[in-house]
């Protein structure tokens, strides 16, 4: 099984910018936070660079 993006909702600031760089994997939930929706929406490389990397709390992490 692959690996899948998940975000800590409780850590979340909800600033976008997973969002704004991925918005075929993140979007905002129902709460304001950001939310992986489509975890095979893009490339691993691509989520690791621009959404962990880029996340400024260190929200998002890998579930296999």
């Amino acid at each position: 099984m692959a690996k899948q993006a998940w975000v800590d909702q409780d850590e979340c600031i909800s600033c976008g910018v997973c969002i704004d760089n991925i918005p075929d994997v993140f979007r905002f939930a129902e709460n304001g936070k950001a939310e992986c929706y489509d975890p095979n929406g893009a490339p691993e490389e691509e989520i690791e660079n621009n959404a962990i990397d880029a996340c400024p709390v260190s929200c998002i992490h890998w579930k296999e």
